[in-house]
């Protein structure tokens, strides 16, 4: 029987202050979350890629399991996709020089 009222006893402390074991509950996810993201050399420089001075939107259209892949993906690392495509966008030009090389062409060639 005084096992019983202590269990209650115990519930009750938790109802009152729900706030610490919350806390608690955060706390310990967001180290698991911050231990697991901070294995890949690629997702810290991702994470560090700063977009806050960007002002210009792009609607892009994606098929349904890229879409799928990235919300995933932001789930599991909580990096936004707009970032994520803004990223993959900048490392694709700068990787690639026959975009530069095309887009150069044609600005020679166009009529002013």
């Amino acid at each position: 029987m005084e096992n019983i009222k202590s269990l209650a006893d115990q519930i009750r402390r938790e109802l009152k202050d729900p706030a610490s074991k919350t806390a608690t509950t955060k706390n310990s996810r967001s180290a698991k979350k911050k231990e697991r993201q901070a294995d890949s050399p690629f997702l810290k420089t991702l994470q560090d890629y700063d977009t806050t001075g960007f002002k210009h939107m792009v609607h892009v259209r994606f098929d349904e399991k890229t879409v799928r892949l990235m919300n995933q993906f932001k789930m599991a690392t909580g990096v936004d996709i707009s970032k994520l495509v803004a990223f993959a966008v900048k490392e694709l030009v700068g990787n690639t020089p026959d975009i530069k090389q095309i887009i150069k062409h044609f600005i020679e060639n166009t009529d002013l």
